[in-house]
This record gives C-alpha cells, sequence and structure tokens, in this order.
C-alpha cells in the first residue's frame, strides 16, 4: 500500500483516502480493515492519518490537534510546556478555536477547543514548522499565558500580589523567563479579553 505512504503525516479525509482504493469493491471495508491492521488512524470520524510505521514520517499531534477541528491554535498549558515555561509535560493538548467547543479523544491522545472570539482569536498567533515542509499554528508564548488566565473558570487575580503568586507556585513560572514579554502585544489582548482587569494586573506584574 505504497500509496499510503505519499499523504506522510498529514491527516486525510475519508473521500481522500477513498480515491485511492478505488480497485476495492468496498473502499469502507477497505479503510476499516487499514484501520484493524494499525496502518492508518482513526482521529475522528471521517478524519484519519498514516501510521508512522506505514508513511515512515512521525505523527505530529500538534498539526494533528489544528487539522482535526478548525480554525484552531494550540494554547494553555499545552504550549506554555512546549515554550518551556512550565516544567509539566502536558499531555492533553487545548486550543482556542472560534466555533463551539468541543473535545475528541483518539489513539493519540486528548485534544480539547475552546471557544473563543473572531476578534480576539488571529492575535499573538506563531506558525511553528513541524518538519521541512508542515507547520502547525500555536499562541505566542505571551498570548498562551493570557489564555490560560482568561480562560481557568473561577480565576479572578485582584492584585500584583496575587498574579505573583499564581504565577510562581501554581504555574511554576520563574520571572526570569517572562520579563521580556511582549508587552504590547499583551495590550493588544486588552480590548477582547473578558479579564481585561487580570491582564492589565499582568502587564503591571512584568513592569514591576
Amino acid at each position: 500500500m505504497d500509496k499510503l505512504a505519499l499523504f506522510g503525516n498529514i491527516p486525510i479525509d475519508y473521500h481522500t483516502l477513498a480515491s485511492i482504493l478505488t480497485g476495492y469493491n468496498s473502499p469502507a471495508d477497505k479503510i476499516s480493515s487499514l484501520e484493524k491492521d494499525e496502518k492508518i488512524i482513526r482521529l475522528k470520524k471521517g478524519l484519519f492519518v498514516v501510521a508512522n510505521k506505514t508513511s515512515g514520517k512521525t505523527i505530529s499531534r500538534e498539526l494533528i490537534a489544528n487539522h482535526l477541528y478548525g480554525p484552531s491554535y494550540i494554547s494553555l498549558e499545552f504550549a506554555l510546556s512546549w515554550y518551556g515555561l512550565i516544567p509539566e509535560r502536558v499531555h492533553i493538548i487545548r486550543s482556542l478555536t472560534t466555533k463551539r467547543t468541543r473535545s475528541f479523544s483518539n489513539p493519540l491522545g486528548q485534544f480539547d477547543y475552546i471557544t473563543t472570539g473572531e476578534e480576539y482569536f488571529p492575535l499573538g498567533i506563531r506558525q511553528i514548522l513541524s518538519n521541512d515542509t508542515n507547520s502547525f499554528l500555536m499562541a505566542s508564548p505571551e498570548k498562551a499565558l493570557c489564555d490560560l488566565i482568561i480562560y481557568t473558570p473561577g480565576l479572578r487575580i485582584q492584585s500584583v500580589k496575587a498574579m505573583k503568586e499564581f504565577l510562581e507556585q501554581n504555574l511554576r513560572i520563574d520571572f526570569q523567563s517572562i520579563e521580556n514579554f511582549d508587552k504590547k502585544l499583551i495590550q493588544s489582548f486588552l480590548k477582547y479579553s473578558k479579564k481585561k482587569n487580570e491582564l492589565d494586573i499582568l502587564l503591571k506584574y512584568l513592569k514591576q
């Protein structure tokens, strides 16, 4: 099944996959067989990725997250861990999307999506190269932190001291790793943020 390898690690929909299985009486049965033989992985209904043992390509969970539900970008704890800002290794990939909140679980892990506003969505996003040809969308370090503050339910920070405790004790972020954050970028989030007060306090903390 050399044709499968041509897809590399890019997620493919059912119709694209069926288009290379025209020699079979039932492409659907063949797709089920390929999945059973672990040559392809079902990400959700109608979406697959070729297994790395078949394609010879490393599967990128970050790339999967963008394709699984979009438009979306990776953020929150996973992004902060990816940048090395928090010490914990994060397994669940949480992303922000302009569509409704959703969650997906598949053999590659748990993928959660949080709804955000269309005006806030495009600010502070980076395109990160996952290999020589493919890239994925992830929040900048500044936006990943702001997203976490904004979209953590029940989190209310009313002082610089409380912000310091949240960052250094709850998240275990070292001040030196964020003291050079782009403050103008964070300022740009204020207009569209649900937690303007908290972001303003974050800016005061960074300027101290």
